[in-house]
């Protein structure tokens, strides 16, 4: 059916082709038939039974309604031919030039809730199914929700839960809810119908009718077209030993070595001695026999022995033969600093280069980047200044200056980082490439990535999903505002346009993402220094009552649970703060009470198994000064985690300027602390939590 509509020329099938093809995947239609007279019209509504709906048939138009082609609750058979009559007039006035295969007689059908359910081939991530509020109000109010197609049974229960509007499915107000399993078996049918037929381009289920006993879609809309290209990915176990040797090269070639301060081949030859690179650097350039007491080499041919890595220095109209003669060498990773590629409008170029790269097996990384860091290596492939402060955050960025923003708050914070990296242009080397290596590398423990598109939204989505199994991942997504209007065949097409699915796609990943470039900084600093909670229970104890109130909204704005704490807690608390305090949750012990409240209340929470999670509202005194706090709070937290009481602990201190060097001292033991925000620890604790959530990791 799908072939025959494509070989008439046509764009979308007709409403009787589209039930057709719904009853071949089990969803459920109203009974219908086609009428080709008024007569037959009558006849047909008579054995399906008054009322009914009449909508035209063409092929030529998709929008029944704007073209006056749909009449509901026709309730005689002389209201039905009068009917037929309008709507054949309308839409010849509509479209003159239309084909019109008849009327569609079908039963009124109504009640429960009004739903819609569809699909979508996006651009990044493909077939997309969606679902949420239907009827004429789906693209005002926008309430709705995306995942991958196809989706679990499971996948497509989250569904139902993810709008705004799900306490109305389930029978707010009185209402009787709907049927959660049938909602559910429609939308997983919908992505399978999707995902079986490439050529499908879009599914518009508009209006569903689901009430208790079912789901019924009363209007179908299925949008065709040539089926998108496959995309080819390589083996995991290939890119992963391609990416280890571009981590961990052997030798490393500089085409564009320069002994002349300012060059940018002079700064990369100049980092990678000056970083303590162990392997061998190979200056390549015709003009010099030696640089920096290394002999330069007039090739990277004349190299002998291998070469892993070459970085070029070099101007783009002469990349194209260097990397010609790299990738004879056997290179396996070119490092394209170099600009004046497809950011500038030269996308031939860019093109030359990755055929070139293709046809030798190498892997390009760029072009338009400021390079690569590899700490464990020691490894500062780059332009920039070494950094060699050693930890478990890896670091991507597409833009330049957001790289450079990275590796200046890497200093201040002193954050240790495995590798800082630039991926410019994506011309190959994409976050999926990436998401591979630093899935396996044990000094990897959370990976944090700016990125303004995906060229492979699938491929960054299966590595995700293996990746947030042990490691966060957290993502700062560009370009947040809608892409503004885009021809679209349906409803769930216009509400595609827009950043919602890359928003729920990502969070189907597994991926927590970040709302700023500060966030994903501070995201990839604190969750590795945060153990994983084993249970949804925070507890917020403060020493001031306002930020307890700030606290208390900044969780529920996280997504965090404040606990409600059982009788027998509550008085354990209550025997170690004032009587004007106040137990509960905020947990309030004032602001003028000693160290030894801070220290008793706050080991309760740790020491108490029901306890999953501590927030810490600190108020700058005379009594309990701010190192106070600090040194204190660093010793209960060490103290208990040695007793196995290990559970996530942040801070906010309010106070004068002392709460900074507070801050930091925590953050050194293990306590992630800000100073003048309540929101900030929150919202770090909050991503802890969507990344323990995502990877299964709590009771």
């Amino acid at each position: 059916m799908i072939e025959k509509a494509l070989a008439e020329g046509r764009t979308a099938l007709t409403a009787p082709e589209g039930r057709e093809l719904c009853r071949a995947y089990g969803i459920a239609t109203p009974g219908e038939g086609l009428a080709t007279s008024a007569d037959e019209a009558a006849e047909l509504a008579a054995e399906l039974g008054l009322p009914v709906v009449l909508k035209i048939v063409s092929p030529d138009i998709l929008h029944k309604t704007d073209a006056g082609g749909v009449l509901v609750g026709l309730r005689t058979a002389e209201e039905v031919r009068d009917g037929y009559a309008a709507i054949l007039a309308n839409a010849r006035a509509h479209d003159p030039a239309a084909r019109i295969d008849g009327v569609q007689v079908q039963q009124l059908v109504g009640g429960g809730h009004e739903v819609i359910v569809g699909a979508v081939t996006d651009p990044t991530f493909g077939k997309v199914v969606a679902f949420g509020l239907g009827g004429v109000l789906v693209e005002v109010l926008k309430d709705v929700t995306f995942r991958l197609a196809p989706v679990s049974g499971e996948e497509a229960l989250g569904m139902l839960d993810d709008i705004r509007a799900a306490d109305v499915l389930r029978g707010a107000r009185g209402a009787k809810p709907a049927n959660r399993e049938a909602l559910a078996q429609l939308i997983e049918r919908v992505s399978t119908l999707v995902a079986d037929h490439p050529e499908i381009v879009e599914v518009d289920l508009n209006p569903v009718f689901a009430d208790a006993n079912g789901a019924v879609a009363a209007d179908v809309r299925i949008i065709i077209g040539d089926a998108p290209p496959e995309v080819t990915r390589l083996p995991r176990e290939r890119i992963l030993e391609q990416m280890t040797r571009i981590f961990k090269p052997r030798a490393i070639a500089v085409i564009g070595a320069s002994a002349e301060t300012g060059k940018i081949g002079n700064s990369v030859m100049r980092n990678l001695i000056n970083g303590g690179y162990r392997g061998t650097i190979h200056p390549i350039n015709p003009k010099a026999d030696e640089i920096m007491g290394l002999p330069a080499y007039k090739s990277i041919s004349d190299v002998p022995g291998d070469v892993d890595v070459a970085v070029f220095a070099i101007p783009a109209q002469f990349v194209a033969p260097a990397l010609e003669e790299a990738g004879r060498k056997g290179v396996t990773g070119a490092i394209m600093i170099p600009s004046g590629f497809a950011e500038t409008g030269n996308v031939e170029g860019q093109r030359e280069i990755v055929e070139i790269a293709r046809r030798h097996g190498v892997r390009v990384l760029g072009p338009n980047i400021y390079g690569y860091y590899y700490t464990p290596e020691n490894l500062c492939a780059t332009f920039c200044t070494p950094y060699d402060v050693r930890g478990g955050v890896a670091l991507t960025s597409q833009s330049g200056g957001i790289g450079m923003a990275i590796l200046g708050f890497s200093r201040t914070t002193k954050m240790g980082v495995s590798a800082i990296v630039g991926v410019g242009n994506k011309a190959d080397v994409d976050e999926d490439d990436l998401l591979t290596f630093f899935e396996q590398d044990e000094h990897t423990r959370a990976v944090a990535m700016h990125l303004e598109d995906l060229k492979d939204g699938r491929g960054f989505v299966a590595a995700a999903r293996r990746v947030v199994r042990e490691k966060p991942v957290i993502v700062l997504k560009a370009g947040r505002t809608a892409m503004g209007a885009r021809a679209a065949g349906s409803h769930t097409g216009a509400l595609a346009g827009d950043d919602k699915v890359y928003d729920d796609i990502l969070r189907q990943a597994g991926v927590v993402r970040a709302p700023g470039l500060n966030d994903m900084l501070e995201y990839a600093r604190a969750l590795p220094l945060l153990p994983t909670p084993r249970g949804e229970n925070v507890v917020i104890i403060t020493g001031a009552g306002g930020s307890g109130v700030l606290l208390s909204d900044a969780c529920v704005d996280a997504g965090l649970t404040l606990m409600d704490i059982p009788p027998d807690l509550d008085a354990a608390f209550r025997a170690y703060i004032p009587p004007f305090g106040a137990a509960g949750n905020p947990i309030d012990i004032t602001g003028g009470e000693p160290p030894s409240t801070y220290e008793n209340t706050v080991r309760l929470g740790l020491s108490d198994d029901r306890v999953h999670a501590l927030v810490l509202g600190y108020w700058h005194t005379i009594v309990t000064p701010p190192m106070v706090f600090a040194e204190l709070i660093a010793r209960v937290v060490a103290e208990e985690r040695d007793k196995g009481h290990v559970k996530p602990v942040v801070a906010s201190l309010a106070g004068d300027t002392e709460v900074e060097e507070a801050c930091e001292y925590l953050f050194e033991h293990g306590v992630v602390a800000y100073p003048y925000t309540t929101e900030k620890p929150v919202a770090v604790l909050g991503a802890k939590y969507r990344w323990a959530r995502a990877a299964g990791l709590l009771g």
